[in-house]
């Protein structure tokens, strides 16, 4: 069997999952919070480009809207509402974001419903081939942006003030404050950057899996296995664990008594992520004892 076209097929989407997955690891390294709300936040605004579209707006004028709803939502959780929660525990802050994305797909099933939807771009025409395989434009946009986004990302935090505040600030928040670190402001603008992420997954999500609210909400998870298997810290890893997962579901298309519950291979690979990440400190631990 030819498996290249499988390969091929899940990079698109891998990349999607790795962009995710390297925004939660970004927000969690700068405030301890794992956000649920992820792709809520990337839903709502895939669906603010759809009704543009159907407005008449231009692609790009659409998409921007889109994005720019997405980091409003984020900017706004991250301003009026994960502040009041700043001293609790990483579950509690972590759960403040789950229900944020209850209430996000409240709105967008009575505003919008669960009509399926996809989102189509020019690129999805276009396309190279691989050994017979074919690769589409939007696919390799994707993975060209959670490329870009490790890279970026990877400077941003060793090299700039603004990375040694995050990572000051991941350490200690009333010393940093102490230091004259302006707290709010470094973790408003790690929440806009994850709106930013956010937006953009939502987009491309919605064109390659398509638009339903209750599904891109919960994509999160394979975005939370790539972070988990990263180890919350390493965005190298994360993005390399996004794309095996995207890729891991592609291949599952090959199998037909498994192929109909390919969608749920991302939460068993979380529950793996969860129990390889609780299992390893004990053996480390047995080991060095």
């Amino acid at each position: 069997m030819n498996w290249l076209p499988f390969v091929v097929s899940g990079l698109g989407i891998g990349g999607a999952y790795a962009l995710a997955g390297v925004g939660l690891v970004l927000l969690y390294r700068t405030s301890g919070v794992l956000n649920f709300a992820f792709g809520a936040v990337g839903a709502f605004g895939a669906f603010i480009t759809f009704a543009s579209l159907g407005f008449g707006a231009p692609l790009a004028v659409a998409a921007l809207a889109g994005i720019g709803t997405s980091i409003v939502l984020s900017c706004g959780y991250g301003r009026f509402i994960a502040p009041t929660l700043a001293y609790r525990n990483t579950v509690i802050r972590s759960v403040g974001t789950l229900g944020f994305a209850l209430i996000l797909l409240g709105v967008m099933g009575l505003l919008w419903g669960e009509i399926p939807r996809r989102l189509q771009y020019p690129t999805d025409k276009m396309a190279l081939s691989f050994f017979g395989a074919r690769l589409t434009y939007t696919r390799m946009i994707a993975l060209a942006v959670a490329a870009s986004t490790v890279i970026g990302l990877t400077v941003l935090i060793a090299r700039t003030r603004l990375g040694l505040n995050m990572r000051a600030l991941s350490d200690n928040r009333d010393l940093s404050a102490l230091l004259g670190i302006p707290v709010l402001k470094v973790e408003l603008l790690a929440w806009l950057i994850i709106g930013i992420f956010a937006g953009v997954t939502g987009l491309l999500l919605a064109n390659l899996v398509g638009l339903k609210a209750f599904q891109l909400t919960f994509l999160v998870v394979p975005a939370i296995a790539a972070a988990l298997l990263g180890g919350m810290q390493s965005l190298f890893w994360t993005a390399i664990a996004g794309v095996g997962i995207g890729i891991t579901e592609a291949f599952l298309t090959a199998f037909p008594l498994v192929a109909p519950y390919r969608s749920a291979s991302p939460f068993a690979i979380a529950l793996v992520a969860v129990a390889v990440t609780a299992f390893l400190p004990s053996l480390q631990k047995r080991i060095s004892s």
